[in-house]
């Protein structure tokens, strides 16, 4: 039954390909958006779904044995590794590596074909996120960055020759924030947000004309409400939209996480629910306008953040999205309205929120930083996943990810003013902030298989020290995973079994893909451990400050 399934899900697939577009728009689901365009990695999560599944089969259980390295590419800097997820069109092959340097390559070979590095203003060497770029976003013959000086800039898709480039960040005014994540595409509006929920800034997002770079809208995440944000507070309340938004072209409506409030462990200046941080927002793409928000952390004081991808689920009427926060709490939405479907656990160690009610949202028991004592908080600042992201599987239904099981000692703190002027400073609101193990428990990290709707569990893999790459899932039956010493792993969908193991030197940090050219398949895994997540992980996973650094692309096939 389950073989007769498949064969049906790629017909109907291959039929939205190749009917004329009318019907094929009438046509459209949650289920043909993630199976469109089965060959290539043409987005972030590589469909609007945002599953980070690939449809393709012929790398598999019965030959993923036989998986060799086809080719690597090194950027040629190896601060903060790769981040990136790449993306591939047409045979091409598009990464971005450090300072925003991007890359064209043939996705058979590894030949480049062009490459692009901006001048960067001077200030941007300054700012807490120097080097981290998590991709590029491909569409409209442009190839689109946002940099770390705080531009949406756009490349000539076949030169790599900038067409145009639009600042919008003044650094200065908004200490240091950064483009890290690539903007997304919503028909002929390109969009994101920026860096900033640890500074004292107000989080945006901003939308641009994709074709000219001309400003469309402004979303402010922080609202202009006292009861939201007493006073002045809101200036400095975070929100930042920090990872890539995605687009549900049936709808016509972005999905886009903000980030945690700000300071983050303090919250006593900022009493009130603190609208729109530790939200889940949906926007018109051609206003900014808010269709509906879901606020999962309502006066979020653990630094608990909802940037992560919003997934759409092919179940019951096809309306279903699940979010994860970084408190470790998964919500399940009608994907039209926000209206709550269920609230699950992902992992063990939580102890800041005793329960969610999963009909209203409503936070039950919260254990809150305290100025007066020191306070065990579980997850920890990292929360129970970082921001690398899960794969959904339509073939089994089950949501695969990595979770973190450690926690932070913590002791809130009002910022000092003359302390937050730089464009480095972090506004934490803390006065002491430990990783330590879980009560009882070693620290670790896990992949996890999960029904995304319920959280019943299906599967888990241990991992030392938790993983921080992005999981890919395959119509082969496999699911991708890197670890932070170097570790690539193929499990068995169904079961978790160990299937192939790879070791490239340095751990990952980005996002896998798969792709087809001519009718062979690559799996590409950007390694060289990175980011902010690593130095923060070090009291509690001491083996990561022994971990060596690197960059490099590396792509596998089967002969």
């Amino acid at each position: 039954m389950k073989f007769q399934s498949n064969i049906r899900l790629r017909l109907f697939a291959l039929a939205l390909l190749t009917t004329t577009a009318p019907f094929a728009a009438r046509a459209e689901t949650v289920q043909a958006m993630g199976m469109a365009s089965p060959n290539d990695w043409p987005q972030y999560h590589r469909t609007g779904a945002a599953w980070r599944y690939s449809p393709l089969d012929k790398i598999n259980k019965s030959n993923i044995k036989n998986l060799k390295v086809a080719w690597i590419a090194q950027p040629g800097d190896i601060t903060s590794g790769l981040q990136a997820t790449p993306i591939e069109v047409d045979g091409v092959l598009y990464y971005i590596g450090p300072y925003n340097h991007v890359y064209a390559l043939n996705g058979e070979t590894g030949q480049i074909i062009w490459q692009y590095k901006p001048k960067l203003a001077p200030i941007s060497n300054d700012s807490f996120y120097a080097a981290t770029s998590r991709g590029v976003t491909v569409g409209r013959g442009k190839v689109f960055i946002g940099s770390l000086d705080g531009r949406f800039i756009a490349l000539d898709q076949k030169t790599g020759k900038e067409a145009w480039s639009q600042q919008l960040i003044d650094q200065k005014n908004m200490y240091a924030a950064v483009f890290s994540s690539p903007p997304q595409l919503a028909g002929n509006v390109l969009y994101g947000g920026s860096t900033g929920g640890d500074q004292p800034t107000r989080g945006k997002i901003w939308a641009v004309n994709a074709d000219t770079g001309e400003p469309v809208w402004t979303f402010d995440t922080i609202v202009h409400d006292p009861k939201s944000w007493p006073g002045k507070s809101g200036d400095v309340g975070g929100g930042a939209a920090w990872l890539p938004g995605s687009y549900d072209e049936t709808t016509d409506t972005i999905y886009i996480g903000i980030g945690n409030a700000s300071p983050d462990f303090w919250g006593a200046d900022r009493e009130g629910d603190n609208k729109y941080t530790s939200s889940l927002l949906a926007l018109d793409p051609k206003t900014g306008k808010l269709k509906w928000a879901r606020q999962e952390i309502p006066h979020d004081v653990w630094d608990y953040g909802a940037p992560y991808e919003a997934v759409l689920l092919p179940t019951g009427d096809q309306k279903s999205l699940v979010h994860l926060n970084k408190s470790g709490h998964v919500f399940v939405m009608d994907k039209d309205n926000g209206d709550l479907r269920n609230v699950w656990q992902l992992i063990d160690a939580q102890n800041t929120i005793k329960e969610i009610n999963p009909k209203t949202g409503e936070l039950i028991g919260r254990n809150e930083p305290s100025a007066t004592e020191t306070k065990l908080l579980c997850p920890w600042l990292l929360g129970g996943r970082s921001w690398n992201h899960g794969a959904y599987s339509p073939k089994t239904g089950f949501w695969y990810t990595n979770t973190m099981e450690a926690c932070n000692t913590a002791i809130a703190k009002k910022d000092d003013p003359n302390s937050l002027k730089t464009v480095t400073a972090l506004s934490l609101g803390a006065a002491e902030l430990a990783t330590v193990a879980p009560p009882g428990a070693k620290p670790l990290g896990r992949l996890v298989a999960r029904d995304p709707v319920t959280g019943a569990k299906k599967w888990s893999v241990d991992y030392p020290i938790p993983g921080l790459s992005s999981v890919l899932a395959t119509a082969g039956g496999l699911v991708f995973n890197a670890d932070v010493e170097g570790n690539i792993f193929a499990y068995d969908d169904e079961t978790g079994k160990t299937l192939w193991h790879f070791n490239a030197g340095s751990g990952a940090r980005g996002g896998l893909i798969s792709y087809s050219i001519k009718g062979k398949q690559y799996i590409a895994v950007p390694t060289g451990l990175g980011s902010a997540a690593v130095g923060f992980m070090a009291n509690a996973f001491p083996k990561v400050k022994e971990l060596p650094a690197g960059a490099a692309l590396v792509v596998f096939s089967v002969d």
